[in-house]
């Protein structure tokens, strides 16, 4: 038997990150017709698969399914629905507005990007 079938591979998403996180998640979609096929992976797991493959750069259909993430197809379906529902938009404002309200952003180092930012006709 491996080691990773042995026990469960740490944590890449910590609980604080993961109570933020979890009600920002669209509401599941419903079996069409009685239909159930697998049994859902359950969001936590899927985002630590995202989390291991985008912080790895294996590709998706490499994800090991002894992790116990779900596939990698699974993954990146999940990852496509939550991005489409702006779900990591929302973790992000709220990520800066909890480090904001813990006076752990420091504003002075930020940067814009020129090419980001409309500039108004007629200033230079």
């Amino acid at each position: 038997m491996s080691s990773l079938a042995s026990s469960p591979p740490p944590r890449l998403i910590g609980d604080e990150l993961w109570t933020l996180f979890e009600p920002l998640i669209p509401p599941q979609r419903l079996a069409v017709h009685g239909r159930t096929g697998r049994p859902r992976v359950c969001d936590r797991d899927v985002l630590e698969g995202i989390a291991f493959v985008l912080s790895t750069g294996i590709g998706w259909t490499k994800l090991p399914a002894e992790l116990g993430y779900g596939s990698g197809w699974t993954c990146w379906r999940r990852m496509r629905e939550w991005a489409d529902a702006g779900v990591f938009d929302r973790v992000h404002q709220a990520v800066l507005d909890r480090l904001g309200e813990q006076g752990e952003l420091d504003w002075s180092r930020a940067s814009l990007d020129s090419v980001s930012v409309r500039a108004k006709r007629g200033v230079s």
